[in-house]
């Protein structure tokens, strides 16, 4: 079954085919990060007007690329939420229209469940099995799930202010580091001296699996202001380096505690963030120590994109949630409905 997916929660415009849910065989990104860099982050008014503009070119591409007509296509999938709601708007109005002019069927699906279920489609890997802790950590989103099943995720923990993402931007811009800062603060921070710097871990002591980071940018600003002169470029390293690991122990600690705790055995990570090359190494050696098994979502679908969408809408549509009592066609929550608060 060929599904077209279409991602525009954010600031890229995405369309991709994927075949029974786990075959990719088009996944167009059109990112809007040079539109954005100049004022530090994502603005929601040029992040709509630039998915109307792009979002029938990257459609037909993705089209293109898999060799396929729209009248070939059995289903089609979008994302619905979480997200900037003029950015969804485009893509849930393109979708449907598609769906009406050509008679396919239409779902609509989470934008984090997407995430993880991202981890379907890692080639030569045997997929997580359920029931398996998921964390989706991006610009937007730090959250960690207990997935159930297709449909069944349970919130397990989750910022409790700032996401991952959010945070290392931040801290990229006290830094005098360009834009997306995450991207930088990985490349700089390699080699460099994670313990230059000794920056707090918040809320590690306490007996819950959610997260803090906003008290990490605090830290950082002090640590800047005690500094007799603005950091040269290999201090700057050394700080980012310190700043990334701190967020990084944050992470794997709550994640893999979580694993640990509920005594499943795999552990998914997905997002943005989940391809930052620290966390992804750190990780994977806590998993090994803690006897879980790492599935991080291949590189190219950490960020947001549609393959995992039509992944995911092709279990919703065909899959084994086609006849379960799950939502079905454009409806603004039904997420919500399959997840429950921990």
């Amino acid at each position: 079954m060929k599904v077209l997916g279409i991602e525009s929660s954010c600031d890229e415009t995405s369309a991709a085919v994927v075949i029974d849910g786990r075959q990719v065989v088009s996944n167009v990104v059109w990112s809007q990060i040079k539109v954005h860099e100049p004022f530090g982050g994502v603005v929601p008014e040029l992040a709509s007007r630039n998915h109307l503009r792009y979002i029938t070119p990257v459609v037909d591409s993705a089209l293109r690329k898999a060799g396929i007509a729209p009248s070939d296509l059995d289903g089609l999938a979008v994302t619905i939420g979480p997200g900037l709601m003029g950015s969804l708007l485009v893509g849930v109005q393109f979708a449907k229209a598609m769906a009406a002019a050509t008679g396919t069927p239409l779902v609509g699906v989470n934008h984090l469940e997407g995430h993880l279920s991202a981890s379907f489609m890692i080639d030569g890997i045997e997929p997580p099995e359920f029931p398996y802790v998921g964390l989706a950590v991006s610009g937007g989103h730090t959250s960690i799930y207990l997935v159930e099943g297709w449909g069944r995720l349970k919130l397990l923990g989750r910022t409790l202010d700032d996401a991952a993402g959010e945070a290392f931007d931040k801290a990229a811009s006290m830094l005098g580091l360009s834009y997306p800062g995450g991207v930088v603060i990985d490349r700089i921070s390699r080699g460099r001296n994670v313990a230059a710097v000794g920056f707090p871990r918040p809320m590690l002591r306490e007996s819950t699996m959610n997260m803090s980071f906003s008290g990490l940018k605090t830290a950082l600003k002090r640590h800047l202001e005690t500094l007799p002169a603005t950091p040269d470029a290999d201090q700057t390293a050394e700080i980012a380096a310190s700043f990334q690991e701190a967020v990084v122990d944050i992470l794997v600690a709550r994640t893999v505690g979580a694993a640990v705790s509920t005594g499943v055995r795999d552990v998914v990570i997905a997002g943005g963030v989940a391809a930052n090359s620290r966390l992804r190494e750190r990780m994977d050696l806590a998993c090994r120590a803690a006897d879980r098994r790492l599935l991080a979502v291949p590189l190219s679908l950490c960020t947001d994109n549609a393959a995992m969408i039509a992944g995911l809408g092709y279990q919703y549509l065909f899959g084994v949630l086609r006849d379960a009592e799950c939502p079905r066609g454009i409806d603004m929550d039904p997420f919500m409905r399959h997840v429950s608060a921990g």
